[in-house]
């Protein structure tokens, strides 16, 4: 826990910024929640009233700020008190861009229920809640002031990416079975990457914890370790089913654009078509 200091006023003003803080995660764990109740029950009505969630987060966002830079110039914070007033700045830009990811993730699924169903939306789910466990467990470590529990939210980024694969890789069988799925393929898709997104940012929230407790930078720091090991299996039964197969420069490329894989799902006969 962050020591206090004598001066009651200086402490009010870190815990005014940490208490805002929380309250930001809380409302993009509420976005994050509703939208994912929304995709599942095909709810239009409670995502259009997610996104105004989003109002909230920006409004927090220039409080923070503002209350950062009176501190930073009235008090002129030193050692830990300037580290977690510098981290607040940052954090502040995770969560505020979490939120609009929240508002991209809803607009998705409004596009999504005024077609049919493409499938179960049962792995898109899982991810959206590891991803959520993630931000929760960083803001739990950034009251606590916990290095350790943030290391550990750190190294589960590979996990939420592996779901991001393997859906992704489900996605683009169902595209190349039939092209009328492209469309309500492509947003499934673009929902799983704004949730892969909300936990790479969680990933900087954590890291910025154990910079704000231990003065240490552990950006950047085993990456590439991390996305080798993103590619082995999570867990059992998350491998798409066995589908039409894909071409090796499609399959073996997570990051294909749109335009091979429709290009590949129309064949030459509706490409010379088109």
């Amino acid at each position: 826990m962050p020591r206090l200091h004598t001066d009651r006023l200086y402490e009010g003003e870190l815990r005014t910024i940490r208490e805002m803080l929380l309250m930001m995660g809380a409302k993009v764990e509420e976005m994050l929640t509703h939208a994912m109740r929304a995709l599942v029950e095909r709810d239009s009505e409670l995502a259009e009233r997610t996104l105004y969630i989003d109002r909230n987060i920006n409004r927090l966002e220039m409080e923070v700020d503002d209350l950062c830079l009176r501190v930073l110039a009235r008090r002129q914070p030193v050692a830990s008190d300037l580290r977690f007033v510098t981290m607040a700045l940052k954090v502040v830009t995770d969560l505020e861009r979490m939120g609009d990811l929240g508002v991209n993730i809803c607009e998705r699924v409004i596009e999504l229920n005024e077609e049919p169903p493409l499938k179960p939306y049962v792995e898109v789910v899982n991810m959206a809640e590891a991803a959520q466990e993630m931000l929760r467990e960083a803001l739990d470590a950034f009251v606590a002031g916990d290095a350790e529990r943030a290391q550990a939210i750190v190294e589960r980024d590979s996990k939420v990416d592996a779901y991001y694969g393997a859906i992704f890789r489900e996605l683009l069988t169902y595209m190349m079975e039939n092209p009328r799925n492209i469309f309500r393929a492509t947003r499934v898709q673009s929902i799983a990457k704004y949730i892969e997104r909300i936990a790479d940012h969680a990933t900087n929230l954590a890291e910025m914890v154990v910079f704000m407790v231990r003065g240490k930078d552990i950006r950047h720091v085993g990456k590439l370790e991390r996305r080798a090991s993103s590619n082995q299996p999570i867990a059992a039964g998350l491998e798409p089913p066995s589908r039409t197969p894909l071409p090796p420069e499609v399959a073996d490329d997570p990051d294909a654009s749109l335009r091979d894989v429709m290009s590949a799902a129309r064949g030459p006969a509706n490409s010379r078509r088109s």
